[in-house]
């Protein structure tokens, strides 16, 4: 069916797809508190472009809840960007450095690593607060 709409072939590699991906989710979870400020400064640009568009005070006042709800989505969703563009890159380091086989294994030994991390910064937060 793609080769119907497009006169060549797209070739995908599932272990640079995976790796890259399992890097940035290790990156993502490892670096929160970077991620939430990523979030914050997209959700504060959606929000300042999206009000030049109106031109009118009342319209943008009327639909400003629904809007910054969207715009909060949108920004928890392209906030994955950099960290998928660091981690393609630190997957293409374990290709070179180590070899492709283990390109998934040190993603998953990554992504353990930092889900790990941020459970117990999570937890010391906690008991911070408490």
């Amino acid at each position: 069916m793609l080769l119907d709409l497009f006169p060549f072939e797209f070739h995908f590699d599932p272990t640079l797809i995976a790796g890259a991906t399992l890097w940035s989710l290790a990156l993502y979870w490892g670096f929160s508190p970077v991620s939430e400020w990523v979030i914050h400064q997209l959700n504060r640009w959606f929000n300042y472009a999206e009000r030049m568009l109106y031109t009118s005070e009342a319209e943008y006042e009327r639909t400003r809840k629904g809007r910054e709800s969207q715009n909060a989505f949108y920004a928890s969703l392209f906030s994955i960007v950099p960290f998928l563009m660091v981690g393609a890159l630190l997957n293409w380091g374990t290709e070179i450095a180590l070899d492709k086989s283990w390109s998934i294994s040190v993603g998953i030994i990554a992504c353990l690593s930092g889900g790990i991390y941020e459970l117990g910064r999570q937890d010391g937060k906690k008991g911070i607060n408490s």
